[in-house]
This record gives C-alpha cells, sequence and structure tokens, in this order.
C-alpha cells in the first residue's frame, strides 16, 4: 500500500544534504531548532512544498504569494524580501549541485520563544528560516495504479476556527483523517466540508470526471492549490469544461474517474473511493490527458525560467 501521494523512491544522497538554517548550512543530522522554537512548540508558521526540474524550483511565483501571504495573515516578519528568499532557495540548490528529481521544504516559523507560551509577543528574535532539500520522486506505481480513498469523519472547518487557506504548520486536523483514512486500508483521507460535500484530502485536492467533465470543489474549505489552479488552467486551455462547484459523496460514487493533483506528484489517478472502483480500476483516459498536459506545463514553466536567467 502506498502511503499516499507523497510515497517516494528512497535515495540515499539525502543522508548527505546542506539544509539551509537562518543562513547556514548544515547536515542533516546537525539540522536542529531550539525546543523553544514556535514551530517545535505550537505549529506556529507557515511553509510551502517546492518541486525543482531542470535546477528551477517550478511554479515559485505563485509559491511565495501564498507564502507571504500566510506570514502577513498571522503576522510573522519572514525578515527576507522575496528576491532574498528566492537567491537562498537557488544558492541551496547549488551547494547541493542538485538539477532534478528534487523537493524542497521551505518552512518558516515567528522564531524562538523566551518561555513556551502561546502568546506571539514572547519572541525573543527573528523567524526561523529552513529550506530543507531532498532527492524525491514519486511512486511509479502510484501515478500509474493511484490511491485507494477513504471518507473520513473529520470535516474541513470553517475559516473562524481554522482558515484553510493558511498552510499553517498546524496540521492536526489533517493528520487526524490520515490516521483514520489509513487504519482503514486506504491510501489517503477524503474530506467533506461543514455542509457535507467534498472538500478535499488531507494532503491533496480531489477531483473528479463524468461524462467528460472535470469536477473539483468550490474551494470555499481547502487550500489555495497550486498545482490544484494549475490543472483548471490547462483544462480551460485544452477546452475541457472544468467546474468548481459543490458535489457529493452520490456525484463521486457515481464518477468516471478521479485524481488528486498536489505539489510532490502532480496529477495521480484515484481508483477507488469507498469501495467504489472507477471504471476497470486502472488509470483513465482524462487522468492520463491531464497527466500529459501538467508536464508540459512544467516544461514551459522551466523553459520561460532558463530563458529569464
Amino acid at each position: 500500500m502506498a502511503h499516499g501521494t507523497h510515497d517516494f523512491v528512497a535515495d540515499e544522497r539525502n543522508e548527505s544534504v546542506l539544509i539551509y538554517l537562518n543562513g547556514a548550512y548544515r547536515r542533516r543530522a546537525e539540522a536542529m531548532v531550539s525546543v523553544f522554537d514556535s514551530g517545535f512548540v505550537l505549529g506556529d508558521g507557515v511553509w510551502e512544498g517546492l518541486r525543482v526540474v531542470g535546477g528551477h524550483p517550478l511554479f515559485l511565483e505563485q509559491h511565495l504569494d501564498r507564502l507571504y501571504e500566510g506570514a502577513r495573515a498571522i503576522m510573522v516578519d519572514i525578515g527576507l524580501s522575496r528576491d532574498e528568499l528566492i537567491r537562498a532557495i537557488y544558492a541551496t540548490l547549488a551547494e547541493n549541485a542538485m538539477q532534478d528529481g528534487v523537493h524542497i521544504r521551505l518552512m518558516i516559523t515567528r522564531g524562538i520563544k523566551r518561555t513556551p507560551y502561546q502568546d506571539p509577543r514572547v519572541c525573543v528574535g527573528p523567524a526561523t528560516i529552513v529550506i530543507l532539500p531532498e532527492y524525491k520522486t514519486a511512486l511509479a506505481s502510484t501515478l500509474e495504479h493511484g490511491l485507494k480513498l477513504f471518507t473520513v469523519h473529520v470535516r474541513r472547518g470553517y475559516p473562524d476556527v481554522q482558515d484553510q487557506k493558511l498552510n499553517s504548520h498546524s496540521k492536526l486536523n489533517c493528520i487526524t483523517a490520515c490516521i483514520q483514512a489509513y487504519t482503514a486500508g486506504a491510501d489517503e483521507a477524503l474530506m467533506l466540508d461543514p455542509h457535507g460535500f467534498v472538500a478535499t484530502c488531507n494532503s491533496t485536492h480531489f477531483f473528479i470526471v463524468r461524462r467528460g467533465q472535470v469536477w473539483t470543489s468550490s474551494g470555499d474549505y481547502c487550500l489555495g492549490g497550486i498545482t490544484r489552479a494549475n490543472v483548471l488552467r490547462i483544462c480551460r486551455e485544452a477546452g475541457i469544461p472544468v467546474f468548481e462547484r459543490n458535489f457529493s459523496l452520490t456525484d463521486v460514487y457515481g464518477a468516471d474517474e478521479a485524481f488528486t493533483t498536489g505539489t510532490f506528484a502532480g496529477v495521480v489517478p484515484v481508483r477507488e473511493v469507498d469501495g467504489r472502483v472507477f471504471g476497470n480500476g486502472r488509470r483513465g483516459p482524462m487522468v492520463e490527458r491531464l497527466q500529459s498536459l501538467y508536464q508540459d506545463l512544467v516544461r514551459r514553466d522551466v523553459a520561460e525560467r532558463d530563458a529569464r536567467a
């Protein structure tokens, strides 16, 4: 069984990667933050996952838009301008001579606290910045054979409880959903919104295909996904009817195909939801087409960055 869309091919080179930590580079065993760090104490911070192809982090502007917007929302001063942070990301890749098959976890926390207490005003230093690159590629079997999902009782909540638009370090809602899914024998969790409509998965976004149309949730109760937005874009560019709308599990169970999207693995087929198998249980024609269109978009993004370099 896959560990969701984020299962990966193990690579021994990761044992010696250099990790950026507050302007310095540390080996994996030495890259540590304080027990007083806001991220460790409270999950107080924001983060991004970045896929690297041809030496470039894909769709970097969109990721940084989301990162800085989230930091502003929770009043965290990252301490670096966008250009400075971009230079730090590229410098980290250069230190490791990384070009392809790389995934970066970019993490920002509020920084060190004077005492392990909730109030942000007890922080005594600047934000903690971590750029953690790893050699990671998605399993070929996941991209071809897809995932088994299970609908969990854990819901995506209202924005006045915890805004789902924040890509925060606080992920217990998604973690409890993931636990319920894998203990039920599934790869990942399908989560509903407070009204019972389909919202998203615990770590990816969810789409269905019905009669040649691509549907995803309204987006009201899920993170503003970068890959989600790019799939909406490629559908529109290719003339594929695509809709952001409320839909129920009945719509899911009657779908022709289903898939998830995420930065790490891109477009991943879903073969089964709650015991309902789509088609013959294999990747369908629409998913295969969208995987190809998404790879075309990736190549365009890399080519544009090469042209600007």
